[in-house]
C-alpha cells in the first residue's frame, strides 16, 4: 500500500468514526430532551372581576281575605271578606308602593307591591307583613302573612278539599308581561291546570277545582313569562261553626334538610291525632325522612321517628304526644322533599289553625316585619355545633337586644306587633315569628334577604 492510499483509508475511517459519534450524540440528545422538562409558553386569557349591580327588591303582598260561595247562585264566585292591615319598613325609608288589579274580585281592596329601589350599588333591606282578623258566620279567626318575592317555581304544601274547607289559591303577577302558570297537583289523583295571569294582576281559583279527590294535596306552581307570588288561603267550618283561617306562603323548592321554628302544641281533650300534623312529599323518588322534634330551650329530643316516602305521593304524619309548648322540628331526608306542619288550638267554634312552612337559613342582616295582632315572639333555632349570637333592634330606633342561641337549641324573644326589627346574626340561624292567643294563630318564617351580588369573572 503506497502512502497516498493509506492516507485515504485513514481519512475515510476517521469520517466514519466521527459520523457514528455524532449519530450517537444526537440520539442521546433526543432521548434526554424527551425526558427533560420543556419550556412552557402560555398566555393567560384576558379577564376582569365584575360585581353586577343589584336589582330592586320587590315584595308582593296578598291583599284581601276572600270568601267563596257566599252567593248560592254562583258558588265559585268570590267576594272580599276583609282587608288586611299592613306593617312595612325599609333601611332607606318605607318602600314605594304600587297595586295590582283583581278582576275576579269586584269589591277588592289593594293588592300591594312594595319596591326597595337600589341606591348607588346597594339594595336597601325591606320587609312587610299583612294580618287580618274576622268573625263571620263562614269565616272566623286570625291570619298573617309576610309579603314575599315572586318565583318562577314554588310549592304549596298544605290545604284540603274535604268537607267544611274552602281553600283558595291566589296567583299574583307583578311583572310587565303576562305569565302562564301551570298548577300540577300531587296526591292520590294527579292533575294539572294552566292559568294565564295578565301583567299587574292577581287571580284566584278554588283548590277544589284542581285537586278534587285528594285528601292531602301538594301543588307545584310553575310560571313561564314572569314570576308569580302563590299563596294558599285556607278556612274550616265544623258542622256550622267556623273553626279558623290561614294564609300560607309557597316554599321555594325541595330540599333534603328542613328546619321548622315555632311549631306549637296545644292542650286538647279527646283525640289529638290531627292537632299537629306534618305533610311530606318527595316529588321524584322513593326514600325516607327522619323527623327530630326538640322543645324550645332544650337540646333533648322530644320525639324522633322515620317516615317512608313514596315518589310523588304526599304523606300526612301526626306529631302527637307532645306536651303543650313550642318546638323546633328538623327533617333529614335521603331525597329532596317539601313539607309543612299544620297546628290547631281546638276543634270547633273559637279555635284557629295555622300551616307552618320551613324557616330558611339566615346568615346576614334581614328586616323582620311583625304584623298587627296577638302576642308575638321571635323563635330562633340553631342547628349548628357552635353557639350563635343574634342582635335584634327596632328598625325605627331603639336599643339592640343580644340573644345567644345555644348549639342545637331554640330560644324565643318577645317582639311587639306592628313593629319591624333588624335582625343581625353572627352565625347561621333559622327564625320565625309566632303570634298566639286563644282562637288566633299564625307563624311567619323569616325569609333571607336578597343579599349582596357576588363577584363574577368575565372573559372578553
Amino acid at each position: 500500500m503506497n502512502g497516498t492510499r493509506a492516507f485515504r483509508v485513514a481519512a475515510t475511517s476517521a469520517r466514519l468514526i466521527t459520523g457514528v459519534a455524532v449519530a450517537v450524540a444526537c440520539t442521546v440528545g433526543v432521548v434526554a430532551a424527551i425526558h427533560a422538562p420543556w419550556p412552557e409558553i402560555s398566555h393567560d386569557p384576558a379577564q376582569v372581576q365584575v360585581t353586577p349591580l343589584p336589582g330592586d327588591t320587590v315584595l308582593v303582598c296578598n291583599g284581601d281575605l276572600r270568601a267563596l260561595g257566599r252567593d248560592s247562585s254562583a258558588p265559585l264566585d268570590m267576594r272580599s271578606a276583609a282587608s288586611p292591615t299592613l306593617t312595612d319598613a325599609g333601611t332607606s325609608g318605607r318602600p314605594s308602593t304600587t297595586t295590582l288589579e283583581s278582576p275576579d274580585l269586584p269589591d277588592a281592596g289593594e293588592v300591594r307591591v312594595l319596591t326597595g329601589t337600589v341606591e348607588g350599588r346597594t339594595a336597601p333591606l325591606i320587609a312587610a307583613a299583612e294580618s287580618v282578623t274576622i268573625a263571620e258566620d263562614d269565616l272566623a279567626g286570625f291570619a298573617a302573612l309576610a309579603c314575599g318575592e315572586p318565583r318562577l317555581e314554588s310549592w304549596l304544601v298544605g290545604g284540603s278539599v274535604g268537607t267544611g274547607t274552602e281553600d283558595i289559591v291566589t296567583l299574583a303577577n307583578a311583572g310587565k308581561v303576562p305569565t302562564t302558570v301551570t298548577l300540577s297537583v300531587y296526591g292520590t289523583t294527579r292533575s294539572a291546570r294552566t292559568v294565564v295571569v295578565p301583567a299587574g294582576t292577581q287571580l284566584a281559583l278554588p283548590l277544589s277545582s284542581i285537586a278534587a279527590g285528594n285528601d292531602a294535596p301538594v301543588v307545584k306552581v310553575n310560571a313561564v313569562g314572569a314570576p308569580v307570588r302563590a299563596v294558599l288561603q285556607s278556612s274550616l267550618v265544623r258542622v256550622l261553626d267556623p273553626a279558623g283561617i290561614d294564609l300560607q306562603d309557597a316554599v321555594a323548592g325541595a330540599q333534603q334538610n328542613l328546619v321548622f321554628s315555632g311549631v306549637q302544641s296545644f292542650p286538647v281533650e279527646g283525640d289529638e291525632a290531627d292537632m299537629t300534623v306534618m305533610r311530606l312529599l318527595s316529588p321524584d323518588a322513593d326514600g325516607q325522612a327522619r323527623i327530630v322534634v326538640r322543645a324550645t330551650g332544650s337540646r333533648d329530643v322530644a320525639n324522633e321517628f322515620t317516615v317512608p316516602l313514596s315518589s310523588a305521593t304526599p304523606a300526612d304524619v301526626s306529631l302527637s304526644g307532645l306536651a303543650p309548648g313550642t318546638y323546633s322540628v328538623e327533617v333529614e331526608a335521603d331525597v329532596p322533599v317539601v313539607a309543612a306542619v299544620r297546628q290547631q288550638d281546638g276543634a270547633g267554634l273559637g279555635s284557629d289553625f295555622a300551616w307552618v312552612t320551613p324557616a330558611p337559613e339566615i346568615d346576614a342582616d334581614v328586616l323582620v316585619a311583625v304584623p298587627e295582632g296577638p302576642t308575638a315572639q321571635l323563635q330562633l333555632t340553631n342547628t349548628a355545633d357552635e353557639d350563635a349570637t343574634v342582635s335584634l333592634e327596632p328598625a325605627d330606633g331603639g336599643d339592640a337586644e343580644e340573644i345567644v342561641v345555644r348549639a342545637g337549641e331554640s330560644v324565643s324573644a318577645d317582639v311587639e306587633p306592628g313593629t319591624t326589627y333588624l335582625l343581625r346574626p353572627a352565625a347561621t340561624v333559622h327564625a320565625a315569628v309566632t303570634m298566639t292567643e286563644p282562637g288566633a294563630l299564625a307563624v311567619l318564617p323569616v325569609q333571607a334577604g336578597s343579599g349582596a351580588e357576588q363577584t363574577i369573572t368575565v372573559y372578553p
